[in-house]
């Protein structure tokens, strides 16, 4: 399986120019751009301004989760409302209560927008900027939910320089020695958050929006612009193929969990291409992911791969039934291999055949699988997994798909 930082380095370098980091650091703005393809859902580049703003190095922050910014007072509900913009994979605008490294809180607008991609519609990358909200000092930015009392009143210049805007009771407090307690955060959905009281947020100006949202057409015109050389366009609104039926990032997620060799094919799609790869597919045949999706499983074949073996997968596939053939496939580098392939139809709720799905084992390593089962009883759990983690989906899509 391929390392974090492999997998990082490719969700940039497989879809975009090389110049394109160099691109995004000439922006002014704070934002990070995380890939929902990648178990974890991490940050794969994150832009100059928000290094400053946040006090982490880029080294710290690349492979890992947004939640490493989240502390004792960030919102839960804030925190649930932006998984489920991810899920939905449509933009999220949000008043939100990070926190620096060195553990001072910090109110930011919150601006997050999917990136599609084109040919396949499927979110590519999440782009997120953040906007620290301008100060009010000498007004309330805040008040208490339950009786009104303002939180931010007027302080003197020493401590306005280490609340740093921050509309929080915990820092407006007369005593700074709350500020060292919270450096020791952990994700605010690993802590007991009970007794943090609730209050209401600091409100973005029209201003601030505005910046946001120019920001992110920045970064998306950059994008779309470094993509253009690759031929793997992306853009910031979803572009479908008629027929076509993009997997949701959260289905991305369930099915990168899945250990075993295997790829998805869209029978919708012209010339039934693979939508989804493996872990371990990239593993066996030694091709990168952007090489592998778009295509028919039959770039794997050579100048030996047996018709007969051909011919049975077209029949099985014809007749929409399961099949399990011994095939010689061939890797990137040349080198063939004997596949013991099992093909399997993934049905809707309606019963009508959505995917295909092929679960791949090299015959010589088909006893190292460590977990005592056989090849057919690790290619099937395979399969029952892939229709597991589509379950959802494909229940939605019942009477949609035909």
């Amino acid at each position: 399986m391929e390392s974090q930082s492999a997998l990082i380095e490719q969700s940039f370098d497989g879809r975009y120019s090389r110049h394109v980091r160099d691109a995004l650091d000439e922006l002014p703005d704070n934002f990070t751009i995380t890939d929902p393809c990648i178990c974890g859902h991490p940050i794969v580049f994150a832009s100059r301004g928000f290094l400053k703003m946040s006090g982490y190095s880029r080294e710290e922050v690349l492979g890992r989760n947004g939640r490493i910014f989240q502390g004792p007072a960030t919102d839960r509900r804030s925190v649930m409302e932006i998984r489920e913009a991810i899920r939905e994979e449509r933009p999220l605008q949000i008043s939100l209560l990070n926190y620096r490294k060195d553990g001072t809180p910090l109110w930011m607008l919150f601006h997050m927008s999917p990136v599609f991609d084109r040919d396949g519609g499927a979110v590519a990358h999440f782009v997120a900027v953040q906007v620290p909200i301008s100060r009010r000092w000498g007004r309330s930015c805040s008040a208490n939910g339950r009786n009104g009392v303002n939180l931010c009143e007027e302080v003197g210049g020493a401590l306005r320089d280490v609340v740093l805007g921050s509309c929080r009771r915990e820092v407006c407090s007369d005593s700074l020695a709350e500020l060292g307690r919270v450096s020791a955060f952990g994700s605010v959905l690993d802590s007991d958050s009970r007794g943090i009281e609730a209050e209401e947020p600091c409100e973005a100006s029209d201003s601030d929006k505005r910046r946001a949202a120019s920001a992110i057409s920045h970064i998306m015109s950059v994008l779309t612009h470094y993509s253009e050389t690759t031929g793997r366009l992306v853009y910031g609104k979803r572009c479908l193929c008629p027929g076509s039926s993009p997997l949701s990032s959260s289905v991305i997620i369930s099915l990168g969990r899945i250990k075993q060799s295997f790829v998805l094919t869209d029978v919708h799609l012209p010339d039934m291409p693979i939508i989804y790869a493996s872990d371990a597919f990239l593993k066996l045949t030694g091709y990168s992911r952007h090489e592998v999706l778009g295509r028919n499983c039959r770039f794997l074949n050579g100048m030996d791969t047996d018709s007969s073996a051909l011919f049975q997968i077209k029949e099985c596939i014809r007749n929409r039934e399961p099949c399990t053939v011994r095939i010689l496939n061939y890797r990137k580098d040349g080198n063939p291999f004997w596949n013991l392939l099992h093909i399997s139809p993934v049905r809707n709720a309606s019963g009508k055949i959505a995917y295909f799905v092929g679960a791949q084992i090299e015959e010589d390593r088909e006893n190292q699988g460590g977990d005592g089962l056989s090849p057919e009883m690790r290619q099937r759990s395979a399969v029952g997994a892939v229709k597991v983690a589509l379950r959802t989906m494909l229940m939605g899509a019942g009477t949609s798909r035909s």
